[in-house]
């Protein structure tokens, strides 16, 4: 059974387990899927009661919602999409994010988007984007074609946090998404205790990237890290460092273990995963839905781990780590 909570003070009531249409497999469409296929993807996951759709231009899969969106009823999903704001520099003016807004809008085929997010601001566009994007946003909100703005972060070169230290201190933003995972815990101590504190919902990335699917690269990245003095030297001597988390009261495989920990972290509203089959959907949607690891194993994670601050196993889309 799906569990259900409300995301800040939007007064969203959402599933605690949303769908991510970027990622590795973008709905399935990188692994051969038809839009038709993956649409029918999110026609499942509704009928699993996940309420939370997050799309973004660039992930090619608005479009694929919008199909989707034909034929559910729109009151009672929550469509989530993104806008770019620039890079390196070279940003991209209010009236550009507008655009991209309206093209969203047409793509979905909807009148209004729930959470409008800023993609990936790093630390260095943080100026722009509430400087000159927000009040721009806030123009749009007014207008009804925003419900909620918000921002996400980019893990894989921003491993501390940085951006969101500074946005959840500027109102504007009323939702946030943030990498949080059994190796990249920083968020616990960077962000959860100020979105819990001013009522800001949390959208929660990263939280299995390939790393948990893949035991050897697992032992591979312990093994560099314990050279490097950065974890416990048992766990780069060990062929399955995280396999003490797989045993009869506790997860059945590390992927399991990685969604039940991020999704009990107090401060966490939504766990967002991508799928590209039937079956790897129901399965994680199952993890989220479980209870609480035992306590014994995620005090040995925060433990082993906590104080890792190197973004082990943020993958970046096209593969590439860190």
């Amino acid at each position: 059974m799906m569990h259900h909570t409300t995301l800040g003070r939007t007064g969203l009531k959402v599933s605690v387990a949303g769908i991510g249409t970027g990622g590795f497999s973008r709905l399935g469409l990188k692994t051969g899927l038809s839009e038709d296929q993956a649409a029918a993807l999110i026609h499942e996951a509704f009928d699993l009661g996940v309420n939370f759709i997050d799309t973004a231009p660039s992930y090619g899969t608005e479009g694929v919602v919008g199909k989707a969106l034909k034929t559910l009823p729109r009151d009672r999903v929550v469509v989530a999409t993104k806008a770019q704001i620039g890079r390196g520099g070279n940003f991209a003016p209010a009236a550009r994010v507008v655009e991209s807004l309206d093209n969203s809008l047409r793509a979905l085929g909807v009148e209004t988007i729930d959470v409008f997010n800023l993609h990936g601001i790093e630390p260095q566009e943080y100026d722009h984007a509430i400087n000159v994007i927000a009040p721009a946003l806030v123009r749009e909100k007014e207008k009804g074609k925003i419900r909620h703005i918000g921002l996400t972060e980019n893990p894989i070169t921003d491993f501390t946090n940085a951006t969101l230290k500074r946005a959840l201190h500027d109102p504007v933003w009323e939702v946030v998404m943030v990498g949080f995972s059994m190796l990249h815990q920083g968020a616990r101590t960077n962000v959860f205790p100020l979105t819990q504190a001013n009522g800001i919902g949390t959208l929660l990335m990263f939280a299995v990237r390939s790393i948990f699917a893949d035991p050897p690269r697992i032992a591979r990245e312990m093994r560099a890290m314990a050279e490097q003095g950065l974890v416990d030297k048992a766990l780069g001597e060990s062929d399955d460092p995280l396999g003490f988390l797989v045993h009869a009261a506790g997860a059945s495989n590390v992927t399991e273990a990685a969604y039940r920990y991020v999704r009990h972290e107090p401060g966490v509203d939504v766990v967002l995963f991508g799928t590209g089959s039937a079956k790897h959907l129901r399965e994680n949607v199952a993890a989220i839905n479980k209870p609480p690891l035992p306590e014994d194993d995620r005090a040995r994670l925060k433990a082993l781990f906590g104080h890792l601050t190197n973004g082990v196993g943020l993958d970046g889309h096209a593969g590439g780590t860190r």
